[in-house]
């Protein structure tokens, strides 16, 4: 008998729906049961592609037993994250409070009006590994919610106390300076594995916005240790097993501190942001096999995870099936010589370390083990399309369909960008086809909608959103995209910006059914949407002169100036923000037909290098609606009828300029 979840669009809850266990979705209907009949909750929260989640799942929520001891004593709710990022931001701090880590499936033990006051993550059906086993848990916290209230009650409170963030005030001029980008990448160098790359040990994770910041720094102080730290991590990754040589496309992170066992769902955030920092090593270099990953993970999302209808990007792939983690990527070296012939089957068994005893439970994991060569690139090609063309006949790892919006704006603005900085139309199209989906479809009346089934957009949603409108502007310059991200930026003040605390809310006031507004300063899975709409306003503020978008933006980020100084590997988006604060930035004025092709080569030139805090604003004649009377285009026109950039840094204007060649000049001094 299929329960509350059988009406959900969320694939995650629909896998849940013929439990035995009687879930609800988060919504009036359960809150208000759990009231009138003074139930605590059990909250589930999790996703579709993690394996975790599955196994608890099939453990403990398939089985009957455990089901009607959940019946019993709790109202039953279940939680797609990717829906609402809101409530998991919320629990998740609770069990870090309570805990000290956090993870999926994350459990959580409410009172009857929403407050946490007992949890964890992953419990198993039977005691293991110093875990308790599920069931005596839920019979435990049963007796002490009938019991002992007033124990429930404090803890409840406590855990209140515990995850309150108190805002840190001061001025713009006081606390942001040079001297934080300084002590941060000293933090970052410190913890830098020598041995592995990347930071920390197992089970290690890729870190890309840190990655770009350290670029940033690099570009900024000329410190070559810093680039080389963001290369050797590159390296190991495109050349691990996080890392699938065949599709395209990395995994979530990997399981040991050399790169090589992946976890392996892939998550499109994940390839939106690796993607970009790949891209900009590639524009800082030059070294193609940045290029080449790009490319492959673009070719991926564009290929199996893209809505050939629509252009919406799906938000995850399973790292299960047939049962089984991994199961679709792994090989023996019969299969390979099977496939590929003796003779070229030995030499990609040797390059990508394939042997008989296997690297992964008595199979292989794909990891390059000779140097990435130009002259082998066709040769790898056609040997891993082969392979990739039998994989396909494999069982593939599920995957989850919904659109999100943050995470589409992210990978629409790496295609924007990438379109660009590679000349690579198709990826224009994409972000474009993208582009139109999203707001046709998901914004309603100026306001943005998270996905389909959730009326309310995030703060993420916006800040991704207006990044993405900004990149698509620079690859255009067609006005439109520009015209509908200062729209969504006042949307965004409106609906997020606290003027009396001087910080942004990831949720409106008035979303019901939270215990308290969340606010997530610090970069999780996906970059911190406070840290990003800091950035976003920033950047209009150039564009656009806005002063008071310059303001919030300078106000978010004293109130995180401290905690980017004590762990700045959480604070990446910020760094980047400060970064952009700190100048200085240079704007350039484009101005001519959109869809003349001595436009378009002025535009290249300015994202043929990486250029971070450089902002392009296009203005079309033909089409200037709204965008004309901007300052940066005040007295502003053509150069005998040619296309003309006019490049101004830090309030102080460049003569008109007319060809590449100039401008790139102008750009370098």
């Amino acid at each position: 008998m299929p329960n509350h979840l059988v009406g959900s669009s969320s694939p995650y809850l629909l896998q849940h729906a013929d439990n035995p266990v009687e879930w609800y979705p988060w919504g009036e209907e359960a809150l208000s049961r759990a009231k009138k009949e003074n139930k605590p909750i059990f909250l589930s929260i999790g996703y579709s592609a993690c394996h975790w989640c599955h196994v608890m799942a099939h453990e403990s929520f398939e089985d009957k037993n455990t089901a009607a001891i959940m019946n019993r004593h709790f109202i039953n709710i279940k939680v797609d994250r990717e829906e609402r990022p809101d409530l998991d931001s919320i629990y998740m701090a609770a069990v870090q409070a309570m805990t000290g880590h956090g993870g999926w499936p994350l459990t959580a033990f409410l009172t009857p009006d929403g407050r946490p006051f007992y949890g964890g993550t992953y419990y198993p059906p039977e005691d293991r590994h110093g875990l308790s086993a599920f069931t005596k848990i839920l019979e435990a916290v049963a007796v002490a919610f009938n019991e002992r209230p007033a124990e429930v009650e404090s803890s409840a409170g406590k855990l209140l106390a515990a995850i309150e963030e108190k805002p840190v005030s001061g001025s713009a001029a006081d606390t942001l300076s040079l001297d934080t980008l300084h002590r941060a990448y000293q933090v970052l160098k410190q913890n830098f594995d020598s041995k592995h790359a990347g930071f920390g040990g197992a089970p290690k994770f890729p870190q890309p916005l840190v990655l770009d910041f350290l670029l940033r720094y690099h570009l900024r102080t000329r410190t070559r240790l810093a680039l080389e730290l963001v290369e050797r991590t590159l390296e190991a990754m495109y050349r691990g097993g996080i890392y699938d040589h065949l599709g395209g496309g990395f995994h979530r992170y990997a399981t040991d501190a050399a790169w090589q066992v992946p976890h392996f769902e892939k998550m499109l955030y994940d390839n939106a942001l690796l993607s970009r920092v790949y891209i900009h090593a590639f524009q800082l270099t030059g070294k193609p096999e940045y290029r080449a990953v790009a490319e492959d993970i673009f070719d991926y999302i564009l290929r199996e995870m893209t809505d050939a209808d629509t252009g919406g990007f799906y938000s995850s792939q399973d790292a299960d099936s047939e049962g089984e983690e991994g199961k679709f990527y792994i090989w023996t070296s019969t299969v390979i010589d099977d496939v590929l012939g003796n003779s070229v089957g030995e030499s990609f068994r040797q390059r990508f370390g394939v042997t008989d005893e296997g690297n992964f439970e008595g199979f292989n994991i794909l990891h390059l083990t000779g140097e990435f060569e130009v002259g082998l690139i066709a040769q790898d090609r056609t040997a891993k399309e082969a392979l990739r063309r039998y994989r396909e006949n494999r069982p593939h790892p599920g995957k989850d369909t919904k659109i999100l919006v943050s995470w589409n704006a992210m990978m629409q603005s790496s295609l924007a960008e990438a379109s660009c900085v590679l000349q690579r139309d198709d990826y224009l199209a994409a972000a474009v086809k993208n582009a139109d989906f999203l707001l046709n479809t998901l914004l309603r009346d100026g306001l943005l909608r998270h996905t389909s089934s959730v009326n309310e957009g995030f703060l993420e949603d916006y800040a991704q959103t207006i990044d993405g409108l900004l990149w698509l502007h620079q690859a255009t310059l067609s006005p439109r995209w520009l015209r509908q991200s200062m729209q969504l930026a006042k949307q965004m003040v409106v609906l997020f910006w606290d003027e009396t605390e001087s910080v942004f809310y990831d949720t409106p006031a008035n979303t019901a059914g939270l215990f308290k507004r969340p606010r997530s300063t610090q970069d999780g899975a996906v970059p911190s949407g406070s840290a990003s709409a800091a950035l976003a306003l920033l950047k209009l503020a150039r564009l656009t002169d806005n002063q008071q978008y310059w303001q919030i933006g300078g106000q978010a980020l004293c109130g995180v100036n401290e905690f980017i100084l004590r762990y700045p590997l959480g604070f990446g988006q910020w760094l980047a923000a400060l970064d952009f604060h700190i100048g200085p930035s240079q704007e350039v004025a484009v101005i001519g037909a959109a869809s003349n092709s001595a436009t378009r080569t002025l535009s290249q030139v300015i994202c043929r290098r990486f250029r971070p805090n450089t902002l392009v604003a296009g203005l079309d004649f033909a089409d200037a609606a709204v965008i004309s009377d901007l300052p940066l285009f005040q007295n502003r026109s053509q150069q005998n009828s040619l296309s003309t950039a006019y490049v101004c840094r830090n309030f102080n204007c460049f003569p008109p300029i007319t060809t590449p060649e100039d401008l790139e000049k102008v750009l370098e001094l």
